[in-house]
């Protein structure tokens, strides 16, 4: 539920940073190579699932929705900073580390901007 019209305009920045980092976890499942021996099923359940939850409280605007994804963003954060670090600054992992930091932000931000309104 959208508590102001800042919120308008965070919630449409937030779910276009979202669908760009489902759309990065996509395309790196398959390019530059797939890993041989396991089920692209598999790998797309394992990426997505858990941000595809999140998809409708997105699109809504509702703020306990972005509380958990914020919770969940960071797992996504660490794992791709973990891994520019180690492959040494590959370029696929430095725009994940930096999609999932966009959206964390960007969500807390959402959430500062669309509180509801007090009935003090």
């Amino acid at each position: 539920m959208l508590h102001s019209e800042g919120g308008r305009v965070t919630r449409a920045l937030t779910a276009s940073i979202y669908l760009a980092l489902l759309l990065v976890l996509l395309v790196t499942t398959f390019y530059p190579s797939q890993v041989e021996g396991v089920s692209v099923a598999f790998m797309l359940a394992i990426k997505l699932v858990p941000l595809l939850l999140f998809l409708v409280p997105v699109f809504r605007g509702d703020n306990r929705g972005y509380i958990w994804l914020s919770f969940v963003v960071i797992f996504y954060f660490t794992q791709a900073t973990v891994s520019a670090w180690l492959s040494e600054g590959e370029p696929k992992f430095i725009v994940l580390a930096t999609l999932s930091f966009a959206l964390f932000v960007m969500a807390m931000i959402h959430l500062k901007v669309n509180r509801p309104p007090s009935t003090s």
